[in-house]
């Protein structure tokens, strides 16, 4: 069974950083591109960033573009976010998400889901 689990949220001051992980068991994916949504309080879920394992290619959202970076590792079976400068407005569950086709940002299309890990921003 395919299964996504992040790790790596928590507390930060505007203009800090945090660096979340996606660890993947199972890669029978009907896509090889994976990424991270988020989903802010009392807001709809929505695509942040996302890597093709082959080549890793990526793509950003707008918002957080300039600002957070996303890897793999490949060997490890692992995503990462790293989140830079973070603002108030980044606070979110952010979860990470598999097996979608790269440029599809719709929450509708990822296959897989994490369970999701928590990051506030304060003020």
């Amino acid at each position: 069974q395919v299964q996504l689990v992040e790790s790596g949220g928590g507390l930060v001051q505007a203009g800090g950083s945090l660096r979340l992980s996606c660890a993947a068991s199972g890669r029978t994916f009907s896509t090889d591109t994976m990424g991270w949504f988020r989903q802010a309080p009392g807001k709809e879920r929505e695509f942040v960033a996302a890597i093709r394992w082959t080549g890793g290619a990526t793509r950003y959202s707008d918002s957080v573009k300039g600002r957070f970076t996303i890897s793999r590792d490949n060997a490890k079976n692992t995503v990462y976010l790293q989140m830079n400068s973070l603002k108030p407005e980044d606070t979110a569950v952010y979860y990470c998400a598999g097996a979608f086709a790269y440029g599809d940002t719709r929450i509708s299309a990822p296959r897989y889901w994490g369970q999701g890990t928590q990051v506030t921003v304060s003020s």
